[in-house]
């Protein structure tokens, strides 16, 4: 199972190195998701991100930064609803429903589908599908390894993910919430070992 963490849309203090310390506990992709950011604010957060760690960030915005960072891949949203001309990195992108899944997952490397509980970061934006669907969607195939679950994910429903057969589990209010807890490292550790 993919772990990947959402950065927070608003930058936030040590937020450079936080990143460094997750993907140093295993992350696997950071989606680098700053909506209301000019492009220069992107790179100086970039900039301060070891290099080493670019291949595994994924762009929702300033596609260009995918190219000149080397980054993993983009992520299409309502946003951004197209990746730029002859691009050959990864190409992700976000639905909304199990129609959606059905209509982007063949062309795209995973897509998440959200929001699968109720959501941390944004208030009022609930579940949107029933245990019972996501059960069927599963078994019908239509979640499967190439689907990320997103909305409200904590470390204490992985255990359902996995059921639901979803590939990856994608974090932010959760972890983010996290930042400078005492105990984030051991939090860190542990969502390591659940997504593995």
């Amino acid at each position: 199972m993919e772990w990947i963490v959402i950065t927070s849309p608003d930058f936030l203090p040590g937020e450079a190195f936080f990143i460094d310390k997750l993907f140093g506990c295993g992350l696997d992709l950071l989606h680098f998701r700053k909506p209301e950011a000019p492009i220069e604010a992107c790179r100086n957060l970039l900039n301060e991100i070891p290099k080493r760690w670019h291949n595994r960030i994924v762009t929702h915005e300033h596609f260009a930064l995918a190219s000149e960072y080397g980054l993993h891949g983009v992520h299409l949203n309502r946003r951004n609803p197209i990746a730029p001309d002859g691009y050959t990195g990864s190409i992700s992108c976000s639905c909304h429903s199990l129609e959606e899944v059905i209509a982007n997952k063949p062309q795209r490397a995973y897509v998440f589908l959200s929001p699968i509980f109720n959501s941390i970061s944004k208030a009022g934006y609930e579940a949107a599908f029933p245990a019972s669907r996501l059960q069927q969607a599963a078994a019908d195939g239509i979640i499967d390894g190439k689907v990320i679950a997103l909305g409200g994910v904590t470390a204490n429903n992985i255990p359902l993910l996995k059921e639901w057969h979803f590939g990856g589990a994608a974090f932010l209010g959760d972890v983010w919430s996290r930042i400078s807890h005492p105990d984030v490292d051991e939090y860190l550790n542990t969502l390591r070992l659940l997504t593995q």
